[in-house]
């Protein structure tokens, strides 16, 4: 199994549209197979109250993503040979995303909200469903919404809505709960900024999808929260992680080339010995390098 990796750029962007780009040209550097980003409006998130009796809340309306942004960065992302996909956070942002979007991504705070569900499974475009803070029964309907509208290809993340995660609140076991309750891949939405966590995600759990926040270089609107990445941190952890991809192998047991030197060097049922009898006094009969130091395993 090839895990995904999709960086999240969230609210770092600052409204710059090179700043923007810039983010697509490194993820894909990086090792990433999508982009993210959020497409929202605090008056269409929020009530007027809430916004109202929140400072903090009003002023995100700097972390809005242009709309006008919207082209240029699917193109670019498709220039570098990436997916671009984006959280929609209002209804009317389903239709406007649709003619740029590989995929949308549905926030943990969505979920909830059947009427978005319907929006976008509407689109027949591959939809992704982060779970944070929902129980088994709410993601069964939220899963049982999109089955019945036509949603085709869906990945569930397991989740931990916290800003940062402690790393004994991730719960990865969590991630096999959900493989053995609904047939669908399911992956792990990161925000714990541990690289230990992203492995244990994929080689002990299986996650096919690692989505995780990434900033360029910690001026970004949300980093000094804790939960994003700086390029070098995650692209050592997504090359790792493939590396290990790479010694899975082809799951027969059988002779691998660097192991066939080593078969005639084997003990003989008959008398015990190496080589093999069948070997012996037949030039040339070179010793393996394993065999120099003696004892081999």
């Amino acid at each position: 199994m090839t895990v995904r990796f999709v960086a999240e750029v969230s609210s770092n962007h600052q409204q710059d549209l090179t700043r923007c780009l810039h983010f697509i040209d490194v993820a894909a550097e990086i090792g990433c197979d999508a982009v993210k980003y959020q497409l929202f409006t605090v008056d269409r998130m929020f009530t007027p109250l809430a916004l109202t009796q929140n400072a903090v809340l009003r002023a995100r309306s700097a972390w809005e993503l242009p709309r006008s942004f919207l082209p240029s960065l699917a193109a670019h992302c498709h220039d570098r040979g990436i997916q671009f996909a984006c959280t929609p956070f209002y209804l009317d942002a389903v239709a406007e995303l649709q003619p740029h979007v590989d995929f949308y991504k549905i926030a943990s705070y969505e979920l909830l909200w059947d009427d978005l569900l319907q929006a976008c499974a509407a689109t027949h475009k591959p939809l992704v469903l982060s779970t944070g803070m929902a129980t088994m029964r709410e993601i069964d309907h939220a899963v049982s919404v999109l089955a019945q509208a036509d949603c085709e290809d869906l990945t569930l993340l397991h989740c931990t809505s916290a800003y940062p995660t402690p790393v004994q609140e991730c719960n990865l076991r969590a991630i096999e709960t959900m493989q053995r309750r609904w047939p669908l891949p399911v992956g792990w939405s990161d925000h714990s900024r541990s690289d230990a966590v992203l492995y244990r995600a994929v080689h002990r759990w299986q996650a096919s999808m690692v989505e995780f926040h990434l900033d360029l270089d910690g001026t970004g609107a949300e980093y000094r929260m804790g939960h994003c990445w700086l390029p070098a941190e995650i692209q050592a952890t997504i090359e790792m992680i493939h590396a290990g991809e790479a010694a899975d192998g082809h799951g027969r047991k059988e002779p691998l080339p660097g192991e066939l030197p080593d078969r005639d060097w084997r003990r003989d049922p008959v008398d015990g010995l190496r080589p093999l009898r069948h070997v012996r006094g037949m030039p040339p009969l070179e010793t393996p390098p394993e065999m120099l130091s003696e004892c081999s395993s």
